[in-house]
């Protein structure tokens, strides 16, 4: 029973750490090259839509239990990490880890610890998908930060060789590898194309991901449309200025670096030190005792 708190403690502290860790993967933007050389797989997609449509279908049991603030939120959530999920849908994952940790965690127990048994796994089903959300959130806006002076960097080009703003955005949507970034600028292009207006659309985009370099893109690119200046000089600026700021949080994980070394350094790397140079010491004393060559 102990090892296996033990062991749903670290699963536990583990997805923890995996959601909070940031991504470590950097990527720039680079044109697509179309594969031209593979067959369509038509039974794939068919037999992958019938299990999309089963999920869909016992989903639907869960829409009375979504509704207000929690649909709102979810909704946010999911679209801020970029996944194809409704909120009826992340509600059946929860379901399904519920159920699976019920069915195998109160066997390893007790009968006097049961209900200790079904209260955890029902917390931790129901938490851990929560946990990777928010995790997946932080690495999509992490990402977003990273990729979006680059993707500035080529609107502003395209915008310098001629092209308007929608062209150069959509341009680069298209010629660019998926990020991010470009995965956002379709979705603006989107609803620009169905009749929102622009300043709308940016406005939505920076009250959705609530990033300090996206509101200052928006909030530049509403200035020029609104005082009619040159939205390529905007953009240059606006890059050099997102690129300094990257660079000064470099600078700013770097010396932060040394602090969270010291964690390591304390439990792992002292006690190693003081044994190879004091356990020799020791085991001299130990075998050559001075204190009984004196008769104490």
């Amino acid at each position: 029973m102990l090892l296996l708190s033990l062991i749903l403690i670290t699963l536990s502290v583990t997805i923890l750490i995996c959601a909070f860790l940031p991504g470590l993967s950097e990527f720039r933007p680079q044109p697509k090259i179309q594969n031209f050389g593979q067959m369509p797989d038509f039974f794939g997609k068919k037999k992958k839509q019938e299990g999309n449509d089963f999920i869909k279908g016992l989903a639907l049991f869960n829409r009375p239990l979504i509704g207000g603030e929690m649909r709102l939120r979810l909704v946010r959530d999911l679209s801020i990490a970029q996944l194809n999920m409704t909120p009826e849908e992340f509600m059946l994952i929860k379901e399904i880890m519920i159920v699976v940790l019920l069915v195998f965690v109160p066997g390893f127990f007790p009968g006097d610890m049961l209900i200790f048994a079904v209260l955890m796994s029902v917390a931790f089903g129901y938490f851990a998908p929560e946990f990777w959300l928010k995790g997946k959130i932080k690495k999509v806006k992490e990402d977003f930060v990273r990729y979006l002076p680059d993707t500035v960097d080529l609107l502003g080009l395209c915008v310098n060789a001629g092209l308007d703003f929608m062209m150069a955005l959509k341009w680069v949507s298209e010629k660019s590898s998926p990020n991010v970034v470009v995965n956002e600028m379709n979705s603006l292009l989107q609803e620009i194309s169905v009749g929102k207006p622009r300043r709308e659309a940016l406005r939505d985009a920076a009250r959705k991901y609530e990033l300090a370099d996206l509101s200052t893109f928006s909030r530049t690119l509403i200035q020029a449309d609104k005082m009619g200046t040159s939205v390529s000089e905007a953009l240059n600026i606006l890059s050099e200025d997102m690129r300094q700021a990257r660079y000064r949080r470099g600078e700013a994980m770097a010396l932060k670096a040394p602090i969270k070394l010291l964690v390591p350094l304390l439990f792992c790397i002292f006690p190693v030190v003081g044994i190879l140079v004091g356990g020799p010491i020791f085991l001299d004393f130990m075998t050559n005792n001075p204190m009984k060559k004196m008769g104490m």
